[in-house]
C-alpha cells in the first residue's frame, strides 16, 4: 500500500517528524485562543517554510490546520467563546456541560469525536484521491476552465450570507491576480509602473494582511471590552471528568453520520468546517428522540459538530491535489507552499511527487494521533493557560510577528506596506460583510483559469464554441449554474454561520 511507503518516507525524515509534533501543539494553542485562527497562524509561518524541505513545510502547516480545528473546541467548551468558527456549534452543549461541572467529560468527548472524524476524512482522502486524479488526467484546457468556472460560482455564492457580496469578493480576488505579467504575451499589466508588481502580488503579504492584520483590527474593540474568565463551577464527582466506554459507544453512530456529512461538505469548494458543524448538529438534533435535551449539555451535542468539522480536513485536499482547486482557506495557502517548493498541484502530482503526497498523508495521520493524545490528557490544562493570558499581550505579539513574516518573505519593506494595506482592506471587507476566504481562493485560482481559457481559444477555431463540444466541460458549467440557482432560491438560509 502506498500509505506505508508514505510512513517510511516520513520516518526517514527526522525534521518532518519534529514539525508534525510541533504543528499539533501550535495548532491546538492557536485554535484555543479566541479571535485567532489556524489560517492566521499558517499565514505567519509560511515564510519560515521557505527554508524547510517540502515534507517538513507541508506537514507542519497541514497538521496545524487539523489541530487548530480541534483547538477551537477548548475555548468553546470552557469559556463559551469558540476559538474558531468551526467550533461555534460545539458551544451549544459544550458550555452547558461546563456549567454543570462536566468540563472534563465535554473536553474528552470533543477530543474523541475530533480524532474519529479526522481519521474518517483522512482515509477518504488517502483511498479516494488517486482514483479521482487518474480520471482528471484526461482533462484539457476547456475542461479545466469549466472546473474553475464552477469553483468560482460555487465559492462566490455559498460563502457568506449574501450571494452578491460573495461573488464580488470572488471577482475582487480574480482582479488582484491579474496584476503582473500577462501569462501568454509576457507584457506587464495593472502594475502602474511599480517595479515590485512586475511579477504580481506576492501571496505572503496578502495572506498576512487579510488574515492576521485585519483580524487584529477586528478584535481590537472586543479585547478592550472583554476578558476570558474560566468558569468557576467545579465538580468533585469523578464521572464528571471522565468518559466511559458506554458513553463513547452511545455516540458512535452519531460520530459516523456526522463524519460522513463533514467529509462530503469538505469536498465542496468553499463550504468548510463552519458549515459542516452546524449541518451535523442540526441533523442529529432532528433525528434525536429527546430534542429538548439538546442545548442543555449532553455529550451527543458535542460529538456531532466536533466529528463533522474535523472530518472536513482531509477531503478539502481532494480538489486541491486532483484539480489544483483549494476547498478551504488553509488549502489555498497550501497551494502557495507547494508552488514555493516547485511542486505543481493537479493530477500529475501523483506521477511527479507521489512519495511526497503519501508522506503528507502520513503526516496527517500522525498529527491526528498526536493532538488526540495531547488534547485528551492536557486539554483542561491548556484551557487554564489560555484563561490567564491577557489578550493585550497576545495581539501585540501577533502583530509584531506578522510584520516580521511579511518582511522576511522577500526582505522587502514594500511587502510590509502591502500587508498593512490589505489589513485595512480586509478589515473594511469584513465590516461590510464581504468574504475574505472567497477573495483568497479566487486570487489563487484566477491565473490558472485565465490561462486555461486563453489556451482553449488558441486551440480552437470555434471560439467559445469549443466548450460546447466537451461533455465534461458542459457538466461542470451546469453544476456551477445549478448551485447558483439553488443558492438564489435559498438566499434567506445562508450556508455559512
Amino acid at each position: 500500500m502506498e500509505i506505508l511507503n508514505g510512513f517510511d518516507y516520513l520516518f526517514s525524515n527526522t525534521s518532518a517528524l519534529i514539525f508534525v509534533f510541533l504543528g499539533a501543539v501550535v495548532g491546538m494553542v492557536v485554535g484555543a485562543i479566541p479571535g485567532l485562527s489556524a489560517a492566521a497562524a499558517i499565514a505567519m509561518i509560511v515564510p519560515a517554510t521557505f527554508y524547510l524541505d517540502p515534507l517538513s513545510a507541508l506537514g507542519f502547516l497541514y497538521v496545524i490546520g487539523k489541530s487548530g480545528r480541534y483547538g477551537g473546541s477548548i475555548s468553546a467548551i470552557l469559556f463559551n467563546t469558540p476559538g474558531t468558527a468551526a467550533a461555534a456549534a460545539t458551544m451549544q452543549d459544550g458550555y452547558p456541560m461546563t456549567q454543570k461541572g462536566q468540563s472534563g467529560k465535554a473536553l474528552k468527548i470533543a477530543t474523541v469525536a475530533s480524532v474519529f472524524g479526522d481519521f474518517i476524512g483522512e482515509f477518504i482522502l488517502i483511498f479516494g484521491v488517486a482514483y479521482i486524479a487518474a480520471w482528471t488526467l484526461s482533462f484539457g484546457p476547456p475542461e479545466y476552465f469549466a472546473v474553475y468556472f464552477a469553483a468560482f460560482v460555487i465559492i462566490g455564492s455559498v460563502i457568506g450570507k449574501s450571494i452578491i457580496k460573495g461573488i464580488v469578493s470572488t471577482l475582487l480576488g480574480a482582479l488582484l491576480s491579474l496584476i503582473g505579467m500577462d501569462p501568454i504575451t509576457g507584457e506587464s499589466r495593472y502594475t502602474f509602473y511599480i517595479y515590485e508588481l512586475e511579477n504580481g502580488l506576492n501571496l505572503v503579504p496578502l495572506l498576512i494582511g487579510l488574515f492576521v492584520f485585519s483580524e487584529i483590527l477586528f478584535q481590537f474593540n472586543k479585547v478592550l471590552s472583554s476578558k476570558i474568565e474560566e468558569i468557576s463551577i467545579k465538580s468533585n464527582i469523578k464521572s464528571d471528568h471522565s468518559l466511559s466506554f458506554s458513553e463513547i459507544k452511545k455516540c458512535l453512530m452519531i460520530m459516523t453520520r456526522s463524519s460522513a456529512i463533514g467529509a462530503f461538505i469538505g469536498m465542496m469548494p468553499g463550504l468548510g468546517s463552519a458549515v459542516a458543524c452546524f449541518v451535523a448538529y442540526g441533523e442529529e438534533k432532528r433525528r434525536s428522540k429527546n430534542k429538548k435535551l439538546w442545548g442543555t449539555g449532553i455529550i451527543e451535542g458535542v460529538a456531532a459538530p466536533e466529528s463533522a468539522n474535523n472530518a472536513v480536513s482531509g477531503p478539502t485536499m481532494i480538489p486541491l491535489l486532483t484539480l489544483g482547486i483549494p476547498g478551504s482557506t488553509i488549502a489555498a495557502i497550501l497551494i502557495g507552499v507547494f508552488l514555493i517548493h516547485g511542486i505543481q498541484v493537479g493530477p500529475t502530482i501523483f506521477a511527479t511527487s507521489k512519495e511526497l503526497v503519501y508522506g503528507l498523508f502520513a503526516c496527517g495521520l500522525l498529527g491526528i494521533v498526536t493532538y488526540g493524545i495531547i488534547g485528551y490528557f492536557f486539554g483542561p490544562l491548556l484551557g487554564r493557560i489560555i484563561a490567564v493570558l491577557s489578550p493585550n499581550m497576545i495581539y501585540p505579539f501577533v502583530l509584531i510577528t506578522g510584520f516580521i513574516a511579511a518582511y522576511s518573505a522577500r526582505q522587502s519593506l514594500f511587502d510590509v506596506g502591502l500587508a498593512i494595506l490589505f489589513g485595512v482592506i480586509g478589515y473594511l471587507l469584513r465590516l461590510t460583510g464581504y468574504s475574505l476566504p472567497a477573495l483568497l481562493i479566487a486570487f489563487v485560482l484566477a491565473r490558472n483559469a485565465e490561462e486555461a481559457f486563453r489556451q482553449s481559444l488558441l486551440l480552437s477555431e470555434q471560439g467559445i464554441g469549443i466548450f460546447l463540444n466537451r461533455p465534461i466541460a458542459i457538466a461542470f458549467f451546469v453544476v456551477g449554474l445549478f448551485v447558483l440557482f439553488f443558492r438564489i432560491k435559498t438566499k434567506d438560509k445562508p450556508l455559512e454561520n
